[in-house]
């Protein structure tokens, strides 16, 4: 079965910076649902579309195709005494961004009674690129194109 709209893709995947150096290496093989569902970048649907279960190939992804350029409007401060207790460096916590929007923002840094946050993703301004195998194709199920995401084995858990 070719890849398309409303079909199920199961890959492995790497991915590694502009430099060549890994960044993550999925232990297990992700399922997504294609076709237009945002369940992946766009960039990478375009490259799956009309192929087949054993397709391999190689991405280089411009930071604005990957996860955009960094944003410094996305920095922020806060007073150690306002931040919640138990976060440390590395985790997340649920916040504004300047325009009332709710958005995630990592801990960069804590310095002093200063909790820097940054709402970019981690690999935001980076080139990323992408290792792909496509290990299986299969037709989604009316509940998965209902819900947007794949059930099941590697997929989404109700």
């Amino acid at each position: 079965m070719k890849i398309g709209k409303d079909s199920v893709v199961t890959l492995r995947y790497k991915v590694a910076d502009g430099q060549g150096k890994l960044l993550e290496a999925a232990p297990e093989p992700m399922a997504y649902l294609h076709g237009g569902y945002e369940n992946t970048l766009p960039k990478i649907e375009a490259a799956l579309d009309g192929q087949e279960a054993g397709y391999q190939t190689t991405l280089v992804l411009a930071p604005e195709d990957a996860f955009g350029l960094h944003d410094e409007s996305l920095l922020q401060t806060m007073a150690r005494k306002d931040f919640p207790a138990g976060v440390k460096v590395g985790g997340q916590l649920r916040g504004r961004t300047a325009d009332g929007r709710e958005h995630v923002f990592n801990v960069a840094k804590i310095k002093g009674d200063t909790v820097m946050l940054d709402g970019n993703h981690p690999w935001a301004g980076q080139t990323l690129r992408f290792q792909l195998h496509v290990m299986q194709v299969r037709e989604a199920t009316a509940e998965e194109i209902t819900h947007r995401h794949v059930h099941g084995a590697h997929g989404h858990h109700h």
